[in-house]
């Protein structure tokens, strides 16, 4: 008995050092990211043309590395359970596809064309705008999985919206976003959902599936639990601080260069994000959903799918374009902003606490 209360205090304590100083980790990384690009500018541009479908292949694999060691630690009648509750799914929904998209259209006219006025030229502002719509559309469909897990979130449910959210993007982001910039010819980056579809859920989902399913039934539930789960987290760690400085060494020139216009570009997105993340909160609550159903929809109706949204920026309006520049800051802003978020819901976990 106290053997095993000794494992898990250790297990525990090893954990908390990770997530306790991920925010200095997260920042040492940035930093390294922005000097690696800065110091290296060749490198750094020979990796960005390392890519498939508009899609940097250093950082695929990054995240693949974050998601899979995930993926093994699901169990998967928790999948199963997940799809047979409608509250959470629903919520997801409309937070991500009747919410999140007219208020990032609302916030973005409100901070560029209003709030900072007299700093931007008007059609630039409409380009950063055009940008920040396109985040707004495109609801995430993988690094959620870190945000639910780092979280404590329902895993289940987490890998069942992601599932829906590929396929409801399929059909509901080019309408979307024609409706919202008024302009046609946007078109669906097929390539780009159906890679990071593949090598974001797919592929980390069945290694998941059969390197779960081989050790617990060669090595047994001690072994998985208390060897192989804490080697399998501090990987899903490494390879986020990875992929940290491999983003910031690609784009984070655009912080030290136009840092005015990032942090212009980057208050509407994390204003739509607390706001879309506190409505879906306010509507778990309501629907009395527990906690660990509540965290990872609220997380996934605040996330973007910023690959999409890059992609569809850089094809309709162009690689130099203001909106191609809004999305690069989704980007950037996307690990700090969604590590703020999942601080946030283990900090309000009691909110969730009912009494019978």
């Amino acid at each position: 008995m106290n053997s095993n209360l000794n494992q898990t205090v250790e297990k525990e304590r090893r954990l908390g050092v990770w997530e306790k100083y991920l925010t200095l980790w997260v920042v040492l990384c940035i930093a390294a990211g922005i000097g690696l690009g800065r110091a290296f500018p060749q490198f750094s541009t020979a990796l960005g043309e390392f890519t498939f479908a508009g899609i940097s292949i250093p950082v695929a694999i990054c995240l693949f590395f974050m998601i899979y060691p995930i993926m093994v630690q699901i169990p998967f009648g928790e999948v199963i359970r997940a799809g047979k509750t409608p509250k959470p799914i629903a919520t997801t929904l409309i937070a991500n596809w009747a919410i999140k998209p007219f208020t990032m259209a609302l916030l973005g006219m409100v901070f560029l064309n209003v709030v900072f006025r007299g700093f931007l030229p008007p059609d630039m502002a409409q380009s950063y705008q055009a940008g920040l719509i396109l985040l707004g559309v495109a609801p995430c469909t993988a690094m959620v999985l870190m945000w639910s897990y780092l979280a404590r979130g329902n895993m289940g449910h987490t890998l069942v919206m992601t599932a829906i959210n590929s396929l409801t993007m399929v059909a509901l982001y080019a309408p979307l976003a024609r409706l919202l910039l008024g302009i046609s010819g946007i078109v669906i980056p097929w390539e780009t959902i159906a890679f990071t579809v593949g090598i974001y859920i797919g592929t980390p989902l069945l290694l998941g599936y059969l390197t779960r399913r081989w050790a617990l039934a060669h090595r047994g539930t001690e072994w998985f639990e208390s060897r192989l789960v804490p080697k399998l987290r501090l990987v899903s760690i490494v390879a986020l601080l990875c992929t940290l400085v491999i983003l910031f060494s690609l784009q984070g020139s655009v912080i030290v260069e136009m840092p005015a216009v990032v942090g212009m570009i980057a208050i509407p997105i994390f204003c739509n994000i607390i706001l879309v993340f506190g409505i879906a909160y306010a509507m778990s609550k309501r629907m009395r959903l527990g906690y660990e159903d509540a965290a990872p929809t609220a997380i996934i109706a605040g996330s973007n799918h910023f690959e999409v949204a890059v992609a569809v920026a850089t094809t309709v309006f162009g690689l130099t374009s203001g909106a191609a520049l809004a999305t690069v800051v989704g980007v950037l802003t996307e690990v700090p902003f969604m590590l703020f978020l999942v601080w946030l819901c283990r900090k309000t976990r009691g909110f969730f606490v009912y009494k019978s």
